[in-house]
C-alpha cells in the first residue's frame, strides 16, 4: 500500500496575492490560525510566509507592515511536491530544506499543503496502516 501525499495535505489553506499590503495578509494569516500563508502571483503559487517571516522582515528591521508587500518579503521560490508523491519523500524533503510547510503543486495548480503538524497528527494512523501492511505481505496467504 502507497502513502501518498495528497491523503495527508491541508485541502483548505490560506492564499493572498502578492501585491497585498503586509498587514493585511497577517489579518488573513490570523483569521486562518494557519501561521503561513501561500503567496500567489497572477494566480500562480509564487512563495510562502510563515509568522516567522513578520517578526524577521518586518518588525525586526523595523518596517511599516502597511507599506511593506507581502510579495517582498516572501520565501521564493517555493519548495513543492506532486500531491501523488510518496509521503515518506515529501518528510525526507522537508528535512533537507528544513521546512515544516510543503506546497502540494501539480501543472503549477497549488492543491494543498502538507505541514509537520499534519504528518505529526496522524503519525499514528500511518504506524498502523504500515504495521498491518507489513503483517500481510509477511504472512502467507494473507494468514
Amino acid at each position: 500500500m502507497s502513502y501518498v501525499v495528497k491523503d495527508y495535505m491541508l485541502k483548505d489553506f490560506p492564499k493572498v496575492e502578492d501585491k497585498v499590503a503586509s498587514i493585511d495578509a497577517a489579518r488573513i494569516m490570523i483569521a486562518s490560525s494557519r501561521g503561513f500563508l501561500i503567496v500567489l502571483r497572477e494566480g500562480r503559487p509564487a512563495g510562502i510566509v510563515t509568522e516567522h517571516d513578520f517578526v524577521e522582515k518586518i518588525i525586526t528591521r523595523e518596517q511599516d507592515p502597511v507599506k511593506v508587500l507581502i510579495g517582498e518579503i516572501m520565501s521564493s521560490p517555493l519548495i513543492t511536491i506532486d500531491p501523488d508523491e510518496d509521503l515518506l519523500k515529501a518528510s525526507e524533503l522537508m528535512q533537507k530544506h528544513k521546512i515544516r510547510r510543503l506546497p502540494v503543486v501539480k501543472g503549477g495548480i497549488i492543491y494543498g499543503v502538507l505541514t509537520v503538524r499534519e504528518i505529526s497528527q496522524r503519525v499514528g494512523e500511518y504506524v498502523d496502516r504500515s504495521i498491518r501492511d507489513i503483517m500481510r505481505w509477511a504472512s502467507p496467504f494473507g494468514r
